[in-house]
């Protein structure tokens, strides 16, 4: 007889043998103890795999791009001659170049142009470097001191003057000496949500195709071979196959169909706002006015962020000014409609001081 006097119950010890999360410290890529300390992206061609591979990182860095310079920009005529000059790889403009160098630093960080200048100094055009092959080297005191490009051939590397690079970060952080990869961050929801995306179709086409075991009354090896054929063809063809009676049993091992659309759109919306691009700007999906006017309110203060910047760049680096043209703001369209709509709650009411 087993003994079931409870007084001999124990407890489970799970605090101690079942971690919790928790993130792991991180220190800044920033200065070292060292006359030079130096910084090469060596993971730039799997965030570039990310970017060409993933459509909603590709269209949610393509459209903050568009939304930053997409518009073009005003400046004054002597500055628009120059620019309009510029050519790039020979075939780019001003606007494409720009629109490559925002693209870019969010996929990897950073981004470099070589500024090619004439005799007198004057800018006569930019031509963008691949981030995988540019050093980033500084002194003890963490300023740039010079670039060194990495040769893809058997050739020396080419330094560079920080004047003679076109250099713009993402997301620099405290004393790091580069920039911060957007697909760094939305990497592992990027990861869940395709894995569930794997499993889901792996789903559908079983039960279309279930797995099946066939037990054959035969353990001779051709005629199991004859049978393996003659089932795939039935199956590839969409026919049924007919065996005679005690020779065959076909036993069905079809998965359990779970809800799993779920959690690809909960991965799918967590992603846009991690990379804080709501999804109706990157997105064809169908969305409520009231919605989409809440999210394009949300994305004015990101793009106005970057094109500021971006601006900013220009002006230090190559004493260009210019000033990007803004998208329509909805600020004034959301205003009228606060006097029409007799909710009690408002769109003022998200802003801070209104209504004290």
């Amino acid at each position: 007889m087993p003994e079931t006097n409870l007084t001999n119950a124990v407890v489970s010890d799970m605090t101690n043998n079942v971690d919790d999360f928790s993130v792991a410290t991180q220190n800044t890529d920033g200065v070292l103890d060292q006359k030079e300390t130096t910084f090469v992206n060596d993971r730039w061609s799997q965030q570039l795999g990310y970017f060409r591979t993933i459509p909603e990182l590709n269209r949610a860095i393509t459209a903050l791009a568009i939304w930053t310079a997409g518009k073009g920009f005003n400046t004054d005529s002597a500055t628009e001659v120059l620019l309009d000059n510029i050519t790039g790889w020979g075939e780019e403009s001003f606007h494409q170049i720009m629109l490559n160098m925002i693209k870019t630093k969010k996929i990897g960080g950073d981004a470099f142009a070589e500024i090619i200048r004439n005799d007198s100094g004057t800018l006569v055009n930019l031509k963008i470097l691949d981030p995988a092959t540019m050093r980033i080297v500084v002194n003890r005191q963490g300023i740039i001191i010079r670039y060194e490009q990495i040769s893809k051939v058997k050739k020396p590397e080419k330094k560079f003057k920080p004047q003679d690079i076109f250099h713009i970060t993402n997301d620099r952080i405290a004393d790091e000496i580069h920039g911060t990869s957007i697909v760094d961050v939305v990497e592992t929801t990027i990861l869940a949500r395709n894995e569930a995306m794997a499993d889901w179709r792996k789903v559908l086409h079983r039960n279309v195709v279930p797995v099946r075991i066939i037990e054959a009354d035969t353990d001779d090896t051709t005629k199991i071979a004859n049978l393996k054929t003659q089932y795939e063809e039935a199956i590839n063809k969409g026919e049924v196959l007919i065996v005679p009676k005690g020779n065959v049993e076909i036993k069905d091992s079809n998965p359990v169909l779970q809800d799993s659309l779920s959690t690809i759109r909960y991965y799918e919306n967590f992603f846009y706002s991690a990379v804080g691009i709501p999804k109706v700007i990157a997105s064809s999906e169908d969305f409520t006015e009231s919605s989409s006017k809440i999210a394009f309110l949300t994305f004015e203060p990101i793009y106005t962020n970057e094109q500021t910047l971006l601006e900013s760049d220009l002006w230090n680096q190559l004493a260009i000014r210019v000033t990007f043209n803004r998208p329509p703001s909805l600020s004034n369209n959301l205003k009228q409609d606060e006097a029409k709509d007799p909710s009690p709650f408002q769109p003022n009411d998200t802003e801070a001081g209104v209504g004290q």
